[in-house]
């Protein structure tokens, strides 16, 4: 059994939780809505607070879906909730970001800026001009944004110079040695 799959979800307060006849799943918060459909076979079970979510088989293509549908189910209630955040460090000399109305402009040793403008639900904020947040109430949508301004220059491993995320542990090789 799918350990993840068999754990239940807890709604909180202010939460609502509703699954429509063809499993579109809407989730309404303080933050936000958010819908997603998910596979027909798996059964969505609203018991008060508590939600569940069971499979009709073992078959290989359940079991993968069972789990996978009780992380994304809960990651929703999640987000309308309290919400999602990721923190991104600027390292280097000259590397800067900052914010132009909604619009993320990042200054990182290119020849020319770069500029993010999030999707609606996606806030960035700027606290110090070489930190970044990313805050939503989507999980993916917060990952994907981070992720892509990370991949504009990633951290190299002899400066480590680059975009990280906070807390990221960035290898770092020995140079050339010189005679």
């Amino acid at each position: 059994m799918s350990r993840i799959g068999k754990k239940l979800i807890e709604v909180p307060a202010g939460v609502t939780v509703e699954v429509s006849a063809d499993n579109v799943a809407t989730v309404k918060g303080p933050k936000g809505e958010l819908v997603r459909s998910f596979n027909k076979d798996m059964k969505i079970v609203i018991e008060g607070n508590i939600v569940t979510v069971e499979r009709p088989s073992d078959s290989k293509d359940h079991r993968t879906n069972h789990g996978t549908t009780r992380a994304l189910l809960a990651n929703m209630v999640t987000g309308v909730s309290v919400g999602f955040s990721k923190s991104l460090e600027l390292i280097g000399v000259g590397y800067r970001a900052q914010l132009q109305g909604k619009k993320l402009v990042l200054n990182v040793g290119f020849s020319h800026p770069v500029e993010f403008t999030p999707e609606d639900g996606i806030e960035v904020e700027v606290p110090a001009n070489t930190k970044v947040i990313v805050k939503g109430i989507s999980k993916e949508q917060v990952g994907a944004l981070a992720s892509n301004i990370r991949d504009v220059r990633p951290p190299e491993p002899y400066k480590g110079k680059g975009i990280r995320y906070e807390g990221e542990v960035v290898r770092r090789k020995e140079g050339k040695t010189g005679k």
